[in-house]
């Protein structure tokens, strides 16, 4: 195949040329200029009542396997984080057996895995403090049991229950001193949930100019009154000042880990007249953007590994573009372009989501993922993915060339 077939917003189509996929290798050994996890998504089974408010029913063969994928390439995974839909349609039970399932995979192949802790089992959206730091306190058990790093992810409860920086500061001491390990704190912005709003201080000061700062203090204050606790910081604010910012301003301790899937290629590049001596002149990563694009990530970092920056910035440069568009407002329905391309490239059989939100995305928004993909360099598989995309739009009434619909009827039951 040597054409795809895109789709405007007014209707129309145009046909552009198929790229081939770049020539990545895999690393021999750990990467070493950065650290790097993906943070994975779920596939559903896809038969399985994938509509909103059912619980999930997760195939646990394409969900591992997509694991293994990356860590193929050297990266880290992070799971059960927002990126495999908590909040949206990942259920409990399906997040606690997703990270023993992940863990136990991740120590059969001596690989890296943090998973995402919060309070999202509490059936009620009103609780007490102190029943936020014991939901807190039993999921952080649940991970450290299973093997795995802790992400203590922002709780709705505890933006909802919060008066003022000292309840973070108290709720976030006590879970701390919990801890067996050190953990890695996630400042989630509204961005990607509005109910995040004033977190690490308070709702009144959500909108004001001064919160990105009130905010960040309270967060170091955590740090500072439990240095040995917090090994990094995940920031996904999408504002890469307030990342810098703090990254700065953080103890030799901790690693600021973006978050930022806008801005992350200049974050992980860093500042390179800083020297690698001197300390948070770079951030390491924390991204969904990077589930979407593991052998790029991979390759950029290699390049790093090597000392060739250029090659870097050519390599992953061109699919933080792409990322936006997977990013783009409403945020929180990124999630929907990761599966997406998880589909076109062959790691799940079927473009299904956890309650229903496969269909979270129209189709020229997605049609413009599947450009900046093959643009970027972020097809896997070009032409399995080309007949993909066109059999789903044929599937949607929207007409593509006949050779492009022979091939696509041919492949469409290929998977990985």
């Amino acid at each position: 195949m040597t054409a795809l077939t895109l789709l405007a917003a007014d209707g129309a189509t145009r046909a552009v040329a198929l790229n081939e996929a770049p020539a990545f290798r895999k690393p021999r050994g750990p990467l070493a200029s950065r650290i790097a996890y993906a943070a994975a998504h779920v596939v559903p089974k896809a038969w399985a009542d994938n509509t909103p408010g059912e619980p999930a029913e997760i195939d646990w063969d394409a969900t591992l396997a997509f694991r293994h994928h990356v860590w193929s390439w050297g990266l880290g995974v992070a799971d059960a984080m927002d990126t495999a839909q908590r909040n949206m349609g990942l259920d409990a039970a399906a997040t606690r057996e997703l990270i023993t399932r992940s863990a136990a995979e991740a120590a059969s192949v001596g690989a890296s895995v943090v998973v995402g802790v919060n309070t999202d089992h509490l059936a009620s959206p009103d609780a007490s403090l102190d029943e936020i730091v014991d939901a807190y306190k039993l999921q952080l058990h649940h991970a450290e049991d299973a093997g795995a790093g802790a992400v203590l992810m922002a709780s709705r409860h505890l933006a909802r229950a919060a008066q003022s920086a000292d309840d973070y500061r108290r709720v976030y001491g006590e879970v701390l001193a919990a801890a067996g390990a050190p953990v890695v704190l996630h400042w989630l912005g509204t961005a990607f949930d509005p109910a995040l709003a004033g977190y690490f201080t308070s709702t009144e000061l959500s909108t004001s100019d001064s919160y990105v700062d009130a905010a960040a203090g309270t967060l170091l204050d955590i740090i500072e009154q439990a240095p040995e606790k917090v090994s990094g910081v995940k920031m996904s604010l999408l504002d890469a000042d307030a990342e810098i910012s703090v990254r700065r301003r953080l103890p030799e301790t901790a690693r600021m880990f973006t978050g930022d899937d806008f801005h992350y290629v200049g974050l992980i590049e860093g500042d390179p007249s800083a020297g690698s001596g001197q300390a948070r002149s770079h951030s390491d990563a924390l991204l969904g953007a990077f589930a979407a694009v593991a052998p790029n990530a991979s390759a950029a970092i290699q390049a790093l590994d090597a000392g060739d920056a250029d090659g870097y910035r050519a390599v992953l440069g061109p699919t933080e573009e792409l990322s936006r568009q997977v990013f783009a407002a409403p945020t929180y329905y990124y999630k929907t372009g990761v599966a997406f391309l998880s589909w076109l490239n062959g790691h799940q059989p079927a473009f299904q989501m956890v309650g229903g939100l496969h269909a979270a995305r129209s189709l020229p928004h997605l049609s413009r993922i599947v450009e900046l993909a093959n643009g970027s360099g972020s097809l896997e598989r070009p032409e399995l993915a080309a007949a993909r995309w066109h059999s789903l739009l044929t599937l949607n009434g929207v007409a593509v060339g006949t050779a492009a619909v022979e091939e696509a009827s041919a492949l469409t039951e290929v998977t990985a």
